[in-house]
């Protein structure tokens, strides 16, 4: 085996060699496989972490209380972001996640999102609010987007009181969002939200979705992270649900949930990273710090950021 074969990549085929085998990844349709009986040497693993999210920009029309995205000014440039999804592409990496702030408002999100699909082998899967992803959008994103997250946070009043946006018109633009690609949805769970877990689901499921990812609240400025009582409601509807939808829960607040994780052995920088929407490069859009990148240097930048995990562990 050599390098161009751990590499080598066919139509919506691409391959991804680490510690625990070879990694077969279809972008189109999400299929993973670990072949676990092929021995991939430590020379040829994959340099770059599988997931990569990008805040494109911290711009949002939205208000939410919850939101990780800083509230300065931040946008990332257009040749910025092809040269590291070129990098990241060529080094083992899977896929990219465009976010923000809301991403759909970043003056070149279409093009990014075409350049991505069509110029390199990475899946391509953004997360938004929804509502601006109407026909017209859907007709230019179709054929470059392999995943799409919506964010929906309860449901009706509640959803409404949080979002400050019309529900109604979210399940409208909901129905847009499901010519474009699979989707899943995003809840954020906290009080307010956890006792409406079965009706999320309900719609989401009617509305097409085939995923919930459920992100229990992180503290940020004024807002207090779930509380125990939450954390253990959330364990109680998780081991009861029956629905048709696959369950997904932030790495963060898995501890204590059934998860699977066939890639134990590879975590931390090797599964994910963030760049923010000042080209901050973190290990996760939570993190406070992290390495400036510049053009093109993305592994350069991935190495320093795991040098200075390492110092600061010590």
């Amino acid at each position: 085996m050599n390098g161009s074969t751990v590499y080598r990549q066919s139509g919506d085929w691409k391959l991804r060699g680490g510690p625990a085998g070879l990694h077969v990844f279809h972008r189109n349709t999400g299929l993973n496989v670990l072949i676990d009986e092929i021995f991939v040497p430590t020379a040829l693993h994959a340099r770059a972490p599988r997931q990569v999210s990008i805040a494109l920009s911290n711009r949002c029309d939205l208000s939410c209380a919850h939101c990780y995205a800083p509230k300065f000014r931040g946008e990332l440039r257009f040749d910025s972001v092809t040269q590291w999804l070129a990098e990241l592409d060529a080094a083992g990496t899977l896929g990219v996640g465009f976010g923000g702030g809301e991403p759909t408002l970043h003056p070149d999100f279409m093009e990014l999102c075409q350049y991505a699909a069509h110029e390199t082998q990475l899946s391509v899967s953004f997360t938004t609010h929804g509502h601006h992803v109407d026909a017209e959008m859907a007709d230019h994103l179709r054929g470059s987007i392999h995943f799409i997250r919506v964010s929906m946070d309860g449901v009706g009043l509640t959803y409404e009181s949080i979002r400050r946006r019309s529900f109604a018109q979210l399940l409208v633009r909901l129905k847009d969002v499901g010519t474009i690609s699979r989707f899943g949805v995003n809840v954020v769970v906290n009080e307010h939200t956890l006792p409406e877990l079965d009706e999320v689901a309900r719609v989401s499921a009617d509305a097409g979705a085939c995923e919930l990812l459920l992100l229990p609240q992180m503290p940020l400025r004024s807002v207090l992270a779930a509380s125990a009582d939450t954390l253990q409601g959330l364990r109680r509807w998780v081991e009861g649900y029956k629905g048709p939808l696959k369950l997904c829960i932030n790495e963060s607040s898995a501890e204590g949930f059934p998860t699977c994780d066939p890639l134990v052995q590879e975590g931390g920088l090797r599964a994910y990273a963030h760049i923010d929407a000042t080209g901050v490069l973190k290990p996760s859009s939570y993190a406070d710090t992290g390495v400036q990148l510049g053009d093109g240097d993305v592994l350069l930048a991935l190495a320093q950021l795991e040098h200075d995990l390492e110092e600061n562990d010590k």
